[in-house]
């Protein structure tokens, strides 16, 4: 975990989601294991970035390096309710690979 040393506000509704780089992916094989990690509107603490070196080469992380990006996102509130029965679809209960992708 690499802190950020940043603390933020996030407004009720809304979710901060931290995602790697794609230039140190490509180029060091560093990355964000649990991407996108979501800080949620209700926490005040340092924010923190969970860093992977998937790489070959160690890689230090310096002061002010750019490590992960930051965005801004709405989050959908859904209800749950019990159901006694499920529409069926095209897929119904097939699992991994059965769309054919």
């Amino acid at each position: 975990m690499i802190s950020t040393g940043l603390h933020m506000a996030i407004p009720d509704g809304f979710e901060v989601q931290m995602r790697p780089r794609s230039g140190l992916a490509l180029k060091h094989g560093i990355t964000l294991p649990n991407s996108p990690g979501t800080i949620d509107s209700d926490y005040r603490g340092v924010v923190g970035v969970i860093l992977l070196n998937a790489g070959a080469e160690p890689f230090e992380v310096t002061h002010g390096m750019r490590i992960a990006q930051m965005v801004v996102a709405p989050v959908v509130r859904a209800t749950f309710c019990v159901a006694d029965d499920l529409e069926n679809t095209v897929r119904d209960v097939g699992g991994f690979g059965s769309t054919g992708a």
